[in-house]
């Protein structure tokens, strides 16, 4: 089978080769890779940013989807013919993360999804929803995941509240699409002026454009007449944690889902006590999260925004279109 690997700490190193199909044990399942999608974290991993001690050559990218080919005998409720994906962190399958579940997360530690054949333990993956095509689906694990775990699980958005989600990421416009899917009034920020017009149309209420409106702390405040939004999504980290202090209102929820900006933030202390913030990290999350979200996604057709698609020989390129940070939607690659 043909699989990419990663043999050093850049995009160059990105190599296509031959490697044997691996056989699935007696609880595991073989699946024919279908499509798989980038995240942040992939590009990390490429840079040896995020895993620099790699045993090399290892297959990268977390998130894909396919169809099930074969199965281990002891295999029970996956079927041959069932169409699944991965779950990031292949050990969380339920309840709080523990020490020690992030060493099976999916394209380091554990081999990645851009190969043809990949093989996972039958309670490492899921169904998906039927009404997605392949390379919406591959969006699932990370992106959608981690957004329904911060707006629907850690303090589930109600009607009427308010929720501030910085930039139109992966994550974010996953969070915007079940933020306004709880009834729930969106504030989206960005630097491009054209992604915002899409977030309008997907359902943002109010958009905040941060190179004409650097100070959007202080805008997002005057918007809620100074009593600030009930939700703030954070992608930034260091860039933005001191603006989502001052936007959020007392007893507020920060949900820390990325850190963009920056790994080392230096926090307001007494602001945080003063306004009572709960502010709370947010690692995608487990197998219950995952098949919550895929019936939600079911119930009312839900569909991720795929903005770019391109054909498995084509890793590179998708790569550098993820480092270029230019598209709106979740970068995909067909296999």
């Amino acid at each position: 089978m043909k699989a990419f690997e990663l043999q050093g700490y850049h995009l160059d190193a990105l190599r296509l080769n031959e490697r044997a199909v691996p056989q699935p044990g007696s609880q595991e399942v073989l699946i024919k890779v279908k499509a798989v999608s980038l995240n942040f974290r992939d590009a990390l991993v490429v840079r040896g940013i995020l895993q620099p001690n790699l045993s090399l050559p290892a297959v990268p990218v977390s998130d894909g989807v396919g169809e099930v080919v074969a199965r281990g005998k002891a295999v029970k409720n996956i079927q041959i013919g069932d169409r699944v994906a991965g779950i990031f962190v292949q050990e969380w399958l339920a309840g709080n993360l523990q020490p020690g579940m992030l060493q099976s997360t999916l394209g380091t530690p554990r081999t990645g999804m851009l190969q043809e054949y990949v093989v996972l333990p039958e309670a490492g993956v899921v169904r998906v929803p039927e009404h997605l095509s392949n390379v919406q689906a591959a969006s699932l694990p990370i992106a959608g995941v981690t957004a329904w775990h911060a707006l629907m699980e850690a303090d589930q958005v109600r009607p009427g509240e308010i929720v501030l989600i910085q930039g139109t990421g992966g994550v974010s416009l996953f969070a915007l699409q079940f933020a306004v899917l709880a009834g729930a009034k969106v504030i989206i920020t960005s630097r491009d002026q054209g992604k915002l017009a899409q977030a309008t149309y997907l359902g943002a209420a109010t958009t905040i454009n941060v190179r004409e409106i650097p100070a959007w702390d202080q805008y997002v405040l005057d918007l809620t007449d100074g009593r600030g939004v009930d939700h703030v999504l954070d992608v930034g980290g260091t860039a933005t944690i001191e603006r989502s202090l001052q936007a959020i209102r007392h007893n507020g929820h920060i949900h820390l889902v990325g850190a963009l900006g920056g790994m080392q933030a230096i926090l307001d202390l007494p602001l945080l006590f003063n306004k009572n913030i709960r502010l709370q990290a947010i690692q995608t999350g487990n197998r219950a999260m995952f098949e919550a979200m895929n019936r939600a996604l079911s119930k009312h057709k839900l569909k991720p925004i795929v903005g770019r698609t391109f054909p498995f020989e084509q890793a590179p390129q998708a790569f550098q279109a993820l480092f270029e940070g230019n598209t709106f939607g979740k970068i995909a690659i067909h296999l």
